[in-house]
């Protein structure tokens, strides 16, 4: 255990990004527990990314560290196998792992010959993981998330699981105040947006009758700091932000209130237009160099620059927002060591004592 204490307000993606090699996850899991960082979150892509394979992976080599899939889709699992996969994970960490759920890429599911996921879905899909956990028999269900004649795990289940939701937009945010236990949000929020963010969680917990307080909402902050050289600099700011245009600018440009002119720019742009891939993944100095020219300042610092200590005030600035806990984006804990150090010397005396290990609890 770290001799200074357990950071339980800060968590990190595991193989942020584009990764090839799974394996990288067991290095960063036993770093961010050595820097006594509180959890890891784990997104999923459809090539090495397998969201049960690396929870498990994590699980196996950490002993304090929570863990999150942030996010992985329940229409790619049938109900049953994902409510196998959360309480398996639930018994192996003994407790620190939260299942993490979102929307997903219409596209995408087009492609791939699935449904689009849907808030109505998404409710009916919780509903029925939470009463398996209870060691309920799901029968004769007709529902949004499908039909289902008979769904059971076991009789003497009694689980107490969490579960998360990804979320951008105010519907969507008031939505997940309002089933879920906690709330991820998305990298690039202005402090503003953060805050009204949270206040849309809250609003929804409290129009369900929930406790609002009860939802723990994670703010997700880009942590690119001085002490990476250049090209790393570029990729996991630059780089990341033009991928995130690439994929949605309308709606990450709509949440934070921006002029939607410079997003028009960026698209039109020769490179850009005929990029045939992610700019994080396969963007070369030269052309990130270029991308970073059509991305306005004001854009690129909802982030986390500068010296070590400058990112660690940014931190703290997530908190004044009304975030429960940061995600240290784009970033390896080895990457963010001397971030997390910084915080160490600014962090309030006795802060987030009452935190829990598992990301979903508040």
């Amino acid at each position: 255990m770290p001799a200074t204490g357990d950071l339980p307000e800060l968590g990190f993606y595991g193989l942020a990004g584009h990764s090839s090699s799974p394996r990288d996850l067991l290095g960063q899991v036993r770093d961010g527990e050595r820097l006594g960082l509180g959890s890891v979150f784990l997104s999923e892509r459809f090539a090495t990314k397998d969201a049960a394979t690396l929870s498990g992976a994590a699980g196996a080599v950490s002993e304090r560290l929570g863990i999150a899939t942030a996010a992985t889709n329940h229409n790619t699992r049938h109900p049953l196998v994902t409510a196998t996969f959360a309480a398996t994970m639930h018994r192996l960490t003994g407790g620190r792992f939260a299942l993490g759920l979102g929307r997903g890429f219409d596209l995408l599911f087009d492609v791939m010959g699935l449904p689009r996921v849907t808030s109505a879905q998404l409710e009916d899909f919780i509903g029925i993981m939470r009463r398996l956990w209870r060691g309920e028999a799901v029968v004769d269900h007709h529902g949004p998330a499908g039909d289902f004649p008979y769904l059971n795990q076991d009789a003497s289940f009694d689980e107490d699981i969490p579960i998360l939701l990804t979320a951008m937009g105010e519907k969507t945010l008031e939505f997940a105040g309002g089933v879920a236990d906690g709330v991820v949000l998305h990298t690039f929020f202005t402090d503003e947006t953060l805050s009204r963010s949270v206040q849309a969680v809250r609003r929804g917990a409290e129009k369900a009758g929930r406790d609002p307080a009860g939802v723990r909402v994670w703010s997700v902050l880009a942590t690119v700091g001085d002490h990476l050289d250049e090209e790393q600099r570029l990729r996991k700011l630059v780089g990341r932000f033009a991928t995130y245009l690439q994929g949605y600018g309308d709606l990450l440009v709509r949440v934070n209130g921006w002029d939607p002119a410079p997003l028009a720019r960026f698209r039109t742009d020769d490179l850009v237009s005929g990029f045939p891939g992610a700019f994080d993944a396969i963007g070369t100095a030269e052309q990130l160099e270029h991308v970073a020219t059509l991305i306005p300042d004001e854009w690129l610092a909802a982030s986390a620059t500068g010296s070590a200590a400058v990112c660690a005030r940014r931190v703290l600035d997530q908190f004044d927002a009304g975030a429960d806990g940061v995600i240290l984006h784009g970033v390896t804990p080895d990457e963010v060591e001397p971030v997390v150090a910084a915080y160490r010397d600014v962090r309030p005396e006795g802060f987030a004592s009452g935190a829990r290990r598992n990301p979903g609890r508040s």
